[in-house]
Order: C-alpha cells, then sequence, then structure tokens
C-alpha cells in the first residue's frame, strides 16, 4: 500500500474509531490497499462480486467488488448503501463505506472508436479473519427462509433453540 494514500485514510479512522460513520471511499483508495485487485488479495467471489482484502496500516478490511453493474440499477445501489449505512449490530459485519465509480471510456469497435460508460461499484467491509458465515453454520436444520430487503436472512434452528432459552434446554 502507498504510504501517501494513508494519511486522510477514513478507512484508518474507521478501524480506531467505531463512532465512525461509513462513508464514500475514492476508487484510487480502494485500489491502493488492494494492489489494484491483485490476484493475491483475493478472497472469495461469488455470481455478483469478488472480494479482496484491503491492506491498511493499522489492519485489514473486505472489499467487495461487483462485477455485474451494467444490470444494476444506479437506485437499486444506493437503496443497497441506504441500507448498510442503517445497520449497526454486534453480530453484523460492520458497513465501512462504498464507491459508485463510472468513467467515460473509448473502445474500438469493428473498427470504429466508441465511447460508453464504464461502472464500477465496491462495498467496504469489517474483515473477519475466520473467514464466511457459511463455513459455520450446518446441520439439517439450517435453512434458508426468507428474503427480504434482498438480504437472505438464515436461520438455524440450533442457534434460534440456544439464544431464545439462554442456553437452557
Amino acid at each position: 500500500m502507498d504510504p501517501e494514500a494513508s494519511v486522510c485514510n477514513p478507512l484508518e479512522r474507521m478501524l480506531t474509531d467505531e463512532t465512525e460513520e461509513p462513508t464514500n471511499l475514492p476508487l484510487s483508495l480502494l485500489k491502493s490497499i488492494t494492489n489494484n485487485f491483485s490476484d493475491d488479495l483475493q478472497i472469495g467471489s461469488g455470481g455478483f462480486a469478488v472480494v479482496y482484502k484491503g491492506l491498511l496500516q493499522n489492519g485489514i478490511v473486505a472489499v467487495k467488488k461487483l462485477t455485474q453493474t451494467f444490470d444494476l440499477h444506479e437506485t437499486k445501489f444506493h437503496q443497497e448503501v441506504d441500507s448498510l449505512m442503517r445497520v449497526c449490530h454486534k453480530n453484523i459485519v460492520r458497513f465501512m463505506g462504498y464507491c459508485s465509480d463510472t468513467q467515460g471510456k473509448v473502445w474500438k469497435l469493428q473498427g470504429k472508436n466508441v465511447m460508453a460508460e464504464e461502472r464500477q461499484r465496491f462495498l467496504c467491509f469489517e474483515f473477519l479473519p475466520e473467514g464466511s458465515l457459511d463455513k459455520y453454520i450446518s446441520g439439517k436444520f439450517t435453512s434458508v427462509i426468507s428474503v427480504w430487503n434482498t438480504k437472505s436472512i438464515v436461520y438455524s434452528s440450533t442457534t434460534y433453540t440456544y439464544t431464545h432459552t439462554k442456553g437452557k434446554k
């Protein structure tokens, strides 16, 4: 990571101050902390995103690069960011910020120069070193019971029983 990039790095502040609010992050910062989205820092991928480790001077964050932004309506992205900014709970991964970058690019297409917008969208979260939740939830009673606000709510009867009976059988 470029040492100059961390001088005014909002992510550095957020890791040391839990009262800091999620914020708009510059693409240059995300490129810097992920070594330009290096394959060496890739920690996961799925149908709609690739996740990278973002290396800071005082810790690590997870940078989620959305891959299918051509059909992601801008309003939906704004709604997602708004929802993530409202969530604050000790059992939910902390949302650190977002980046919405659109650039006009020129490409050669069938011998002609064509200008189009290139959209890049990113979400940044605290890094959990123990990996994804799916590695810890298992059993025949685990199921997805609802999709609400484009989020899957995972229900585990074991967790539910323990939580609501405070461990009493």
